[in-house]
């Protein structure tokens, strides 16, 4: 597989990221809360969204097919705060392409173009039940702040840069088919628990005995009937 290519998305690429934004509607739980259902009025707003000021919208490409997305905007200086901040809305992934760098290289250009910006702050919003979008940007640093999560752009600049450079994750079993395995296969090591049965001729205690015993020990280590309280 070539590289993926990430780039600022232009009028072409609308129908295709319009595409996109209703294959993530699908997998998620909480669809109506993602985007419109409809083609058409998804273009219009992604093109809304690249043609107001400070506007982010990106795409990344895999073999020339679009594979990912990036929604975002640059907020201030305003009467609020003095400074510039990147607000992230959206990041997706189509399935097939998932722990292969496509969110890694989306986040990258987006860090660069809030650089270019002189932005202080990133803030991302995950959509309510994206555990993955969540994980994600707990990855890369990012610390809850109200209903978004935040990271400083220098840290989330060298936080990317340190992911570029180690291995790549491996894809390997499940960890919880491992886990479920090694369990299974320590049970069948160790073994039932083992039952003693008494050799013929041992002496066996009185049923009767052993409990009369037993009722006396705990009636010797009562305490006495004065020494209780009563709250009434």
């Amino acid at each position: 597989m070539r590289p993926v290519e990430v780039a600022a998305a232009c009028p072409a690429d609308l129908d295709e990221l319009a595409q996109l934004c209703l294959t993530a509607r699908e997998e998620s739980s909480v669809g109506p809360q993602v985007c419109s259902p409809h083609r058409d009025v998804l273009a219009q707003q992604l093109g809304a969204l690249a043609s107001v000021p400070g506007g982010i919208v990106l795409v990344a490409r895999a073999d020339g097919q679009a594979v990912g997305l990036l929604l975002g905007r640059l907020v201030g200086p305003n009467p609020f705060t003095d400074e510039m901040h990147l607000a992230v809305e959206a990041v997706y992934v189509v399935p097939s392409q998932r722990r292969r760098g496509v969110g890694h290289a989306l986040m990258v250009g987006a860090t660069q173009t809030a650089a270019e910006a002189g932005a202080v702050h990133v803030y991302a919003a995950p959509i309510p039940g994206a555990r993955g979008m969540q994980r994600f940007f707990v990855r890369l640093g990012f610390q809850a702040a109200a209903a978004h999560r935040v990271s400083t752009l220098t840290a989330l600049q060298r936080r990317l840069t340190q992911d570029t450079s180690r291995a790549p994750r491996r894809v390997g079993p499940r960890h919880l088919d491992d886990l479920i395995a090694w369990r299974r296969q320590t049970r069948g090591t160790t073994g039932e628990v083992p039952v003693i049965v008494p050799t013929l001729g041992e002496a066996q205690p009185d049923a009767r005995s052993a409990m009369s015993t037993q009722v006396n020990r705990a009636v010797q280590i009562r305490a006495p009937r004065e020494s209780t309280t009563t709250t009434s």
